[in-house]
């Protein structure tokens, strides 16, 4: 079987870390995968040696001329499925180049936020099938109305072998110019607004006179950067809140962290999460998306309403002040990724669909 998956990110994000998983996985079980990407994906040498990579101008959702050059790949690759990983036009344009060749169409859904039932109903005519990385983003489509023989969850994985090392507390603290005694609440995200960024600085700036040790590192890098270090100086934040950037070594330190703080509005699964149950890290979120799959309550961290800085800032503090219940919930979290977030399961299940899709021709 041979697999062209299109993906649209330039960026080594959580997203095209799935995809490179999938690649991967199907190359060892003896598939032939072909890549397209933008020039300069990061994704492009995480899959060079488990697919035919090929580099193309992929310029949104506005350029419908994505569909004849895709087309142009599918007619010289000639794949049995054309597997659809992203937006940013490669779920349009990849499915109206896959109708124009004849070739069997899956795509992946990564994200619950709400589309029109009409749209629903136009563009989802050009899948074959959708997958999506959550129940909650499933539930979201059967609800616009896709039917439920048409759509599939297969859940977001984490390869959880670089997480598993302890990390070394005082290079932790070295690393990030961190007090030697101070109690660390990490935000890994992309710097944009439906993350929740702003609650944590609420929340950080009600907990900083009852726990002047504690301090707050954002990892990512995104577009309200420049906003949010802005309120964070006029708040007088600056000790307390750093902006740690993107980081490629961050299985290293991940587990160096106290608590992770996600309370995002809206969350296809959230992969952070899973990175970061499976460094023994416990969790707060939300009750949003497919969050409380990747979480689970009471049992890998600590969930609340979105947008409930309040709720927000009492879990923080009962957690800082609880370092058996950290203990617990972060042994716990870790065992749950071993045994339900696996790598081979979620290759397994997108290979399950490939072969049902092909078997009804």
């Amino acid at each position: 079987m041979k697999v062209l998956h299109v993906e649209a990110g330039k960026h080594y994000y959580g997203g095209a870390r799935q995809v490179a998983y999938i690649v991967e996985g199907l190359a060892r079980r003896g598939l032939t995968n072909v890549l397209a990407c933008p020039p300069g994906a990061g994704i492009a040498a995480a899959c060079a040696g488990h697919a035919q990579v090929v580099e193309m101008k992929m310029g949104g959702d506005a350029d419908a001329g994505m569909a004849l050059r895709l087309a142009a790949l599918i007619r010289a690759a000639r794949p049995d499925i054309v597997h659809l990983h992203s937006r940013r036009g490669a779920d349009l344009w990849g499915g109206v180049a896959a109708r124009l060749t004849g070739t069997r169409c899956v795509l992946s859904r990564r994200v619950d936020n709400p589309e029109a039932r009409w749209l629903v109903a136009l563009k989802y005519r050009l899948f074959d099938h959708v997958i999506t990385i959550s129940e909650g983003i499933r539930q979201v489509l059967l609800s616009e109305g896709l039917a439920a023989h048409r759509v599939s969850c297969v859940r977001s994985a984490v390869d959880a072998t670089p997480y598993l090392e302890p990390v070394d507390a005082a290079a932790f603290r070295r690393e990030f110019d961190l007090p030697p005694d101070a109690r660390v609440i990490g935000v890994v995200a992309q710097l944009i607004a439906r993350k929740g960024h702003r609650y944590v600085i609420d929340a950080a700036d009600a907990l900083r006179a009852a726990c002047p040790d504690v301090r707050v590192l954002f990892f990512g890098q995104g577009p309200l950067r420049e906003a949010l270090e802005a309120e964070v100086r006029a708040r007088g934040l600056d000790g307390v809140i750093r902006f740690a950037g993107f980081r490629s070594d961050l299985p290293r330190w991940l587990g160096g962290l106290d608590i992770l703080a996600h309370p995002a509005d809206m969350e296809g699964l959230g992969v952070s999460l899973l990175q970061a149950s499976a460094a023994a890290v416990p969790i707060v979120t939300c009750r949003a998306g497919g969050l409380p799959e990747a979480v689970a309550d009471g049992v890998s961290g600590l969930l609340i309403e979105p947008g409930d800085v309040a709720a927000l800032t009492a879990v923080l503090r009962r957690l800082l002040d609880d370092p058996t219940l950290r203990h617990r919930l972060g042994a716990a979290g870790r065992a749950r990724i071993l045994a339900d977030f696996s790598v081979d399961a979620m290759v397994d299940g997108n290979l399950a669909i490939y072969r049902r899709l092909l078997e009804q021709e």
